[in-house]
């Protein structure tokens, strides 16, 4: 089995660690995120030199820059959730979760994203129940897909069973991440794990495990990586998973139940890491609705047009779309129809001109949430965190 080198093994890598990781790894989490971030903006700065000095950029190299702002966005976003796992605010629910069910809602969500690349996914998924924290473990799932799509050179495998007495859920990710032609390659190339294995996404995969208590297990042998998360509550003795589950009770605040505020934290931000894509041809629009929605720890993307709509929702689906009602039209019905095809639980939320009620999606005929541009500030997060929770 490889292993990342000594000086880096414990934070990168450690399959098995057990506790959360220390002062000192969260600075080399910081420190490497300082790196992703830095080299995709230098190679970014550096083209935009040569464009100002030159007045001239290439398709190629135009897609190069809008290649390496991507980079450093994408872990700006994984820095966010980061953080939110080290603010030692984070408070995790306890309800039973259909794995196999949210599993296969990830993979349908991504699979306009893993046709664009070319890469299948075999699915090996029995059906499994687990108690633990429905929006964490939906954060976790799309994690490791980001990770295993970055790096595969092939297909995916997901396997998803249970584990010989005592019973725990098994979700096993196996891919190649190496080419498979590199037969005159030298053995220690071919052996050694490539840089990428251990970026910003695989620590994120790593402590949201182990936040969740599902112990991360990875090894990467032979070009070949294979990465198993356990998970130990299994639904079944619903009794026993009580008792296991309950947290202690603190005999100073025994008689103050006032205390023991079940509500998430500020700082929990339960949709970190869902994906929005607004769309209105109004910039001030598109700038409420971010402005509504900026504290919630969502990757947002902002277009002008429902055509622009099309061409992003083709390279992949975000998890909801804010829209304009001004942009209603032939275009948006057949987009629409599209995704349902795919996701029929997918979000849909109409921002209206003038005074409307504020309605979700199960108040309404046609299944599309509703909400007043002058309600955005104080009603689009409760909107929001009802529409994209009905998917985790």
């Amino acid at each position: 089995m490889s292993r990342p080198p000594p000086s880096i093994a414990a934070p990168l890598a450690a399959n098995d660690i057990a506790q959360p990781p220390s002062d000192s790894q969260w600075g080399d989490i910081v420190q490497q995120l300082g790196a992703e971030i830095a080299g995709p903006l230098s190679a970014a700065l550096e083209r935009i030199h040569t464009l100002i000095s030159t007045g001239q950029i290439d398709r190629q190299g135009l897609r190069a820059l809008r290649d390496s702002v991507a980079q450093a966005r994408e872990a700006g976003m994984v820095s966010q959730q980061l953080a939110r796992l080290a603010s030692g605010r984070l408070r995790l629910s306890r309800e039973r979760v259909p794995l196999t069910q949210v599993l296969r809602g990830v993979l349908t969500q991504r699979s306009r994203e893993t046709q664009a690349r070319g890469i299948q996914i075999r699915q090996l998924l029995q059906p499994i129940e687990v108690h633990t924290d429905a929006s964490l473990l939906f954060s976790l799932l799309n994690a490791v897909m980001d990770w295993a799509l970055a790096n595969t050179h092939s297909s995916l495998e997901m396997r998803l069973d249970l584990t010989p007495w005592p019973a725990k859920a098994r979700l096993m990710c196996r891919f190649a991440h190496r080419s498979l032609d590199l037969g005159s390659a030298p053995s220690a190339a071919i052996n050694a794990p490539p840089e990428s294995l251990n970026s910003l996404h695989w620590r994120l995969i790593e402590q949201t495990a182990l936040t969740l208590g599902a112990l991360p297990l990875r090894e990467d042998e032979a070009g070949i990586t294979m990465l198993t998360l356990e998970f130990p509550h299994v639904a079944g003795d619903e009794s026993v998973l009580q008792q296991e589950l309950a947290p202690p009770v603190r005999p100073e605040l025994a008689d103050r139940p006032e205390l023991d505020d079940p509500t998430p934290s500020h700082n929990s931000k339960p949709l970190a890491g869902c994906h929005l894509l607004i769309v209105s041809p109004r910039r001030e629009v598109r700038q409420e609705i971010q402005n509504a929605v900026r504290h919630m720890g969502l990757i947002i993307d902002a277009v002008g047009s429902m055509d622009e709509a099309l061409q992003f929702c083709e390279e992949g689906l975000p998890h909801g779309i804010a829209f304009e009602q001004s942009m209603r039209d032939a275009d948006f019905d057949r987009l629409r129809a599209d995704i349902l095809g795919e996701v029929p639980g997918f979000s849909f939320i109409e921002v209206l001109d003038g005074e409307q009620q504020t309605q979700l999606s199960t108040a309404t005929a046609d299944h599309m949430a509703r909400i007043s541009r002058q309600n955005l500030q104080d009603a689009l997060p409760s909107v929001l965190l009802f529409e994209l929770s009905k998917a985790l």
